[in-house]
């Protein structure tokens, strides 16, 4: 079975590593670093779930070097654990004081070197867990409105940053509500989870993210996009909603159409237009769509001024 967490070990005594390794590897994915100077571009590369630190080291020392990482925007909530034979007082709390979450003593006893990293990873994955549960959907297993918020926030101030664009899609099934009082709201989730996975499935890109907005609504943010490529991944979303055949509970099958509102916009450094009016823009646009008929997109350009 593939290990599912990483330990990045920073030791500049090939001994200590090979004995770390050897106690660890069976559990984790364990990568060796012996020169404590490269401490933050090891774990930039790498991303471990955990690191262990020496102390002292040749040309640096565990206190710079967690100071580095703790200043560092992607790597200061990595828990560290030093690794040391300093064994006054003043040296442990020196290392709490600049972040550190434990200590690990040399000579290295096997049974204690697993237990406070196996401890270490389990808080890990339980905060990791309980992030993954705040900002997703329990029904469609897709980002919720929180994700959204949080996503649209980082996308907008980097396309302020390098002055690009950012789509935004914003969909509606159609007709839901009658839907739901036709067929019952178990099969309603059903067509939920039905079409959050069609959305998905054409967001082909890294950068795109999907969220449900809310009831019936589902949200797309498309990074690095202008109105012709965020109209193109709108055209395939509604024609894969429109032609797939949706299995409800009964066995029976359906099709379902949506409306979707585009919106596409390059934000100004000063932050005259925000985020938010960003966002009611792109409603506009699926309103618009929704008077026209639904099972359409429409452009906020589109909208009469």
């Amino acid at each position: 079975m593939a290990a599912t967490n990483s330990v990045l070990i920073i030791d500049d005594e090939v001994m200590h590593l090979r004995a770390l390794v050897d106690m660890l590897r069976d559990e984790y994915t364990v990568y060796a670093e012996r020169d404590g100077t490269h401490s933050l571009e090891s774990a930039l590369k790498l991303k471990p779930d955990l690191i262990l630190l020496d102390i002292l080291m040749p040309g640096t020392n565990g206190f710079d070097e967690i100071k580095r990482l703790k200043n560092d925007e992607h790597t200061k909530n990595i828990p560290i654990i030093f690794l040391t034979g300093l064994n006054a007082p003043e040296d442990e709390v020196r290392g709490f004081l600049h972040g550190a979450v434990d200590y690990i003593t040399k000579p290295f006893n096997a049974h204690a070197v697993k237990m406070r990293v196996q401890h270490q990873i389990q808080i890990v994955n339980l905060l990791r867990e309980v992030r993954h549960n705040s900002v997703t959907d329990t029904l469609t297993n897709i980002g919720n409105r929180r994700y959204f918020n949080d996503l649209l926030n980082q996308e907008w101030e980097r396309a302020k940053r390098q002055q690009s664009p950012i789509g935004l899609l914003i969909l509606d099934i159609d007709y839901f509500k009658t839907f739901n009082d036709r067929y019952g709201h178990l099969n309603g989730d059903v067509v939920l989870k039905t079409v959050a996975h069609i959305i998905s499935a054409q967001t082909v890109r890294a950068s795109d993210r999907v969220a449900r907005w809310g009831g019936e609504e589902f949200a797309v943010i498309l990074p690095n996009t202008a109105i012709a490529g965020a109209k193109k991944v709108a055209n395939a979303i509604l024609a894969a909603i429109k032609s797939t055949n949706i299995v409800l509970n009964d066995n029976q099958t359906i099709r379902v159409s949506a409306s979707i509102g585009v919106h596409c916009y390059i934000p100004e450094r000063d932050g005259v237009y925000s985020e938010l009016e960003f966002i009611a823009d792109a409603d506009e646009a699926l309103l618009l769509a929704k008077k026209k008929g639904r099972d359409c997109i429409c452009t906020f350009e589109e909208i009469e001024k």
